[in-house]
């Protein structure tokens, strides 16, 4: 079994692409299904020839040796069609465990801005359902192509063997059911997108109403947010009503000529006139319509799996799309930054991907910025001013566009991935969390730390206390998923305890207590000036409080730097900073009592 998938991505062919990994079983299981169908075909034959023997007065020993014949080809058959089933299953397993494990490192060498901008419910849809939708294509389509491919040819053969004429005859129904066919497929392309548009049309009302129900009871009468619903479901109805009418009456032909009925109606009734005429015999006519409808009943399920191939077709190109995302290039001759220093010099970047066309739209613009180590830079400005994509470009989520990033002296292009990133430690304002003991998931960052140094981290981030005394099994807690079962402050905490196992010369820090209550803030604050003690830190500030002995303070607007300072000098300067820490001083003041209640009272009014 190969084991990985070919990074090569055709698209039409993306499918025979994904399925590289198990191709040889899958042939191997084609093969067995169409010798399967030929044995049973054959096997049929035989018990026609044994009762035509019959018919015809033959001795005992020949239909013997007909029927005992045609008992060895059933066994071989269904022995062969349970091992193409079997190869098939079981290589489609395997097929789903190899993608699994291929997309997952692949994910591991990309961008970690790719990753982001691809987000949790595409990548789950992917890795689970897309990897799961190639089941039927890969377990139940390849034995049936096999059956579909040999049964009619076998089928025909016999009958052709048989008598030419009969043969003729079991082929009448064929022109109109494939003309039958041809109708119900007209506009499927066309049908089957309006189809799918509609259906993900409702899906995403359906996820709106329900988990927009607080805002929707609170503030509405229903009407609006189920009048968008119950519209998506009128279209979703009108989408799939004009492709059922449209294929309505074709599809019921098509299906009433491709059941055994018509077939061995015309066989019965040209084999009685050629009985009739004694240019017949009675065992050849029964063999006849034993084996006549064979050819039939092959084609009709292979009907049946043009959906599933569909389906799997677009789950395989959404798979080499991922696959198709190009690894962050490494180093031939990895650099190590020699301190925790950090320079932006003449930074653009934009968010185009390579191959995209380009938008002109840089999220950067020459941005030169120098932190010198030990030292604390916060970064501040409007929302979209560019100060996460700073932040980001550091630990290289993307690489720049133009310019370069340097840490610890050298071009972050330059040092290895696993280097940097062991360099530089993010805290990010949305902690997560692994569904693990509280100690597991401090030790992510230090597999091999003892439980010493654990605690020791623990410690430091002021969580040991709260892990020992409220939380019953102390430091063998289960977190829960995504560490639904603590606290956010409780959550930030073990964040940080697992940072400070980490020990890097360089955080980055987002706004660590944004959403902390006052009790939580005050004991988070406490561990991130542990986090931070000679350290050279980046914080992307939200409350300009938090930055007032910020070293540096880079004020960022519309991609570029506006200013740089420190806080009173910035302030001294009438600028950008100035006018935003009027209005944060504004705001600050803000009550629900005194003279603003009664001015916005009056506004109310």
């Amino acid at each position: 079994m190969a084991e990985t998938v070919s990074r090569a991505a055709p698209g039409p062919n993306a499918l025979l692409a994904v399925l590289a990994p198990v191709r040889g079983r899958l042939v191997i299981a084609l093969i067995a299904g169409a010798f399967a169908s030929t044995l049973f075909v054959a096997g049929l034959l035989m018990v026609g020839l044994a009762v035509d023997q019959l018919l015809n007065g033959a001795g005992g020993s020949r239909v013997a040796m007909l029927l005992g014949a045609a008992a060895i080809s059933g066994v071989l058959a269904f022995a062969l069609r349970k091992h193409a089933f079997d190869r098939s299953h079981y290589a489609s397993f395997d097929l789903e465990t190899v993608l699994r494990r291929d997309l997952a490192e692949h994910l591991g060498t990309v961008p970690l801005g790719e990753v982001q901008r691809l987000g949790a419910g595409p990548l789950k849809k992917v890795l689970q359902d897309d990897v799961r939708a190639l089941h039927g294509a890969v377990a139940d389509a390849v034995p049936m192509i096999g059956t579909g491919l040999a049964q009619p040819v076998a089928a025909l053969i016999a009958m052709a063997v048989l008598d030419w004429r009969l043969l003729l005859t079991s082929l009448v129904v064929v022109p109109a059911a494939a003309l039958g066919a041809a109708l119900v497929s007209r506009d499927y392309a066309v049908q089957r997108k309006a189809y799918d548009a509609a259906n993900e049309e409702v899906n995403s009302a359906v996820v709106e109403f329900v988990q927009g129900m607080p805002v929707v009871r609170t503030f509405d009468d229903g009407s609006t947010s189920f009048g968008r619903f119950a519209g998506a479901v009128d279209r979703f109805t009108a989408a799939t009503r004009r492709w059922q009418d449209q294929t309505r009456w074709a599809g019921v032909i098509t299906r009433l000529l491709l059941t055994p009925a018509p077939t061995l109606i015309a066989l019965l009734a040209v084999g009685i006139w050629l009985i009739g005429r004694d240019d017949l015999g009675v065992g050849t006519l029964v063999c006849a319509l034993l084996i006549g409808t064979l050819a039939i009943d092959a084609v009709v399920p292979l009907m049946y799996l043009s959906d599933m191939i569909t389906q799997s077709r677009a789950a395989a190109i959404r798979i080499r799309d991922i696959h198709a995302i190009a690894p962050l290039a490494e180093p031939e001759q990895p650099q190590r930054p020699r301190d925790g220093s950090i320079r932006f010099s003449g930074v653009d970047f934009s968010y185009d991907r390579p191959g995209d066309r380009p938008s002109g739209r840089l999220a950067l613009s020459g941005v030169d910025i120098d932190v010198p180590a030990g030292t604390v830079c916060a970064l501040v400005g409007p929302s979209g001013s560019g100060k996460s994509t700073v932040a980001r470009l550091i630990p290289r989520f993307w690489d720049v566009t133009a310019g370069t990033v340097f840490v610890g002296g050298a071009d972050v292009r330059q040092i290895a991935s696993e280097d940097l990133l062991t360099h530089v430690g993010l805290v990010f304002q949305e902690t997560f969390l692994v569904d693990d003991t509280i100690a597991e998931n401090i030790r992510l960052a230090r597999p091999e730390a003892s439980d010493e140094q654990v605690r020791a981290a623990a410690r430091a981030a002021q969580a040991d206390e709260f892990i020992r005394t409220a939380l019953p099994l102390g430091y063998d807690t289960p977190v829960g998923e995504r560490g639904g079962l603590l606290s956010g402050g409780q959550r930030q905490r073990i964040t940080i305890a697992r940072a400070l196992l980490a020990d890097p010369p360089v955080i980055i820090l987002d706004e660590a207590t944004a959403f902390a209550d006052p009790e939580n803030e005050a004991a988070i604050q406490d561990a991130l000036a542990e986090l931070t003690r000679g350290r050279t830190v980046i914080v992307i500030a939200h409350r300009l409080s938090t930055i007032r002995d910020a070293d540096q303070i880079v004020v960022l607007d519309g991609g570029r730097v506006a200013e740089t300072g420190t806080h009173d000098s910035l302030v001294g300067s009438g600028g950008r900073y100035a006018r935003m820490w009027a209005e944060y001083e504004r705001a600050r003041s803000w009550g629900l009592s005194g003279a603003r209640a009664d001015e916005r009272a009056e506004v109310i009014s």
